[in-house]
């Protein structure tokens, strides 16, 4: 039995409500009251959600649209466990010192000034793609590198700028990043069941990203330094320790069996164990850093991990209720089949180019939170790929990659660049010799992103990478 559209007095067009309503919402938190926070902006969508619901024709219609096709659909829920899966993950590699070792190495090995700040930023990129959270980078990243990257002669805005760069790379190539898991989940394929492995997606997207490292790592290290005088006494009063490096073996775990299983539930809890039995065995972690109770306050990463992932699942599920509505009314069909139509995607180079121009738009108007942009974004990018073939990981690349270019480093309306205002801020409080740092500066130096993109204009003009579909789904260079 077909299902009933949903309809909304005064057209379809009142089923982008709600979208807009969260949209203004988002923009209104990050550019006027400077506040990123996931609750906050998951009751702003559940809000927009009840507002959008006055206008329906069918009330009940209406929100079983957001709860069956949108909260309880297949990808949200498959999201939604992914997540709680990997945020343990996630912490354990926060807690274990891999960051201050790298400093440790830093230090040991005498680097300074320019030569510094590209370090600094193969290192964020290594933590990033170990942790799968640019965010939880930048709040690890920028205490231990930045003070002290400044004292050992590295340029204010431009290691800022490595840094933020580093946790974006992270969220290209880590198999636990949320913008992996989106994007891979909401391309699907057409020849067979199921959407994009990650394991596949990651494999594939991973060396555009590496083109765009090695371009972004030649940019810091020409523009990084500063003459500032260099200075160590700060150094000195930390006790920085190699011993977290040892921890970059489970991540090489993980990430061996995500490759060879292409079954991310499967590598995550390897994953775990690993961990635990390599912290527990170098000293890294005690019993207590695992899960501890002391009264009723919980601790240990397990909790704190899983604890600290439901605002953003929280967040992802109530825009997929959104999502629900857009698909309940068919206005992800009618944006779908109006760009499927246009003269922009007669050729597949212009598909790529209208699904480049869609995500851009979508990060921009969230604020860029690509984690959001790629699930409003992606299923649209699903339906105007498959008229050319495309094979589910390069439209899994392209939305993600893409995503994390321009729209990712807008001034003014950038998560990324609020949250790293906002953690310099707090930093200058007890580091006098921190300067105040301009939003237009740090965007002008987001050297990975901007590399990013010019490799993904090279890609969709010239076609390199692009793959399609095989009849049996596998990806092909030509049909």
């Amino acid at each position: 039995m077909e299902e009933k559209t949903l309809e909304f007095h005064g057209g379809w067009t009142l089923s982008l409500l709600p979208m807009v309503l969260f949209i203004i919402a988002c923009t209104s938190c990050f550019v006027v009251l400077h506040v990123f926070d996931m609750n906050l902006l998951s009751m702003c969508a559940f809000l927009a959600i009840i507002i959008g619901g006055i206008f329906a024709k069918n009330y009940e219609t209406y929100w079983t649209a957001v709860i069956k096709d949108g909260i309880g659909s297949q990808m949200a829920v498959t999201i939604f466990a992914i997540l709680l899966v990997i945020s343990m993950f996630a912490k354990l590699m926060a807690q274990s010192g891999v960051a201050e070792g790298f400093v440790w190495l830093a230090n040991t090995i005498n680097l300074h000034g320019s030569l510094l700040t590209a370090f600094v930023f193969l290192a964020t990129c290594v933590i990033s793609a170990s942790t799968g959270t640019s965010i939880g980078t930048l709040f690890t990243g920028f205490p231990v590198f930045y003070p002290s990257g400044i004292l050992l002669g590295a340029d204010p805005v431009v290691l800022a700028s490595a840094i933020l760069a580093g946790a974006i790379f992270g969220d290209n190539v880590a198999p636990i990043s949320d913008t992996t898991v989106a994007s891979a989940s909401t391309q699907t394929y057409q020849n067979r069941p199921g959407s994009a492995e990650i394991a596949g997606v990651v494999t594939t997207r991973f060396k555009f990203a590496l083109c765009a490292a090695i371009m972004a790592a030649i940019l810091f290290y020409l523009f990084g330094g500063t003459s500032t005088p260099i200075s160590t006494e700060s150094l000195a009063a930390h006790d920085y320790s190699p011993k977290g490096l040892i921890m970059l073996l489970p991540m090489a775990v993980l990430l061996l069996v995500a490759v060879k299983t292409r079954n991310i539930f499967k590598a995550i809890p390897v994953g775990i164990v690993v961990g635990i039995l390599v912290g527990l065995l170098s000293g890294v972690f005690t019993w207590e850093s695992i899960f501890s109770l002391d009264g009723d306050k919980i601790g240990g990463f397990l909790f704190l991990g899983f604890n600290g992932m439901i605002g953003t699942v929280t967040f992802v599920l109530s825009l997929f209720g959104i999502i629900g509505i857009l698909r309940a009314s068919r206005t992800m069909d009618r944006v779908a089949e109006y760009i499927g139509n246009s003269k922009l995607a007669q050729t597949t180079r212009g598909v790529e180019t209208a699904i480049g121009l869609g995500i851009a738009a979508a990060t921009v108007l969230l604020g860029g939170v690509t984690s959001a942009s790629i699930l409003a974004f992606g299923p649209v990018a699903d339906e105007i790929g498959k008229k050319k073939m495309l094979h589910p990981f390069r439209r899994a690349v392209l939305i993600d990659c893409i995503a994390m270019t321009l729209p990712a480093i807008v001034p003014f309306l950038s998560a990324f660049i609020f949250i790293v205002l906002a953690v310099i801020g707090g930093l200058r409080s007890e580091y006098a010799f921190i300067p105040q740092i301009n939003p237009m500066a740090i965007a002008m130096t987001s050297f990975y992103s901007l590399s990013l993109f010019v490799v993904f204009v090279f890609s969709i003009y010239t076609g390199w990478g692009r793959t399609f579909e095989g009849k049996n789904g596998e990806p092909v260079k030509s049909l």
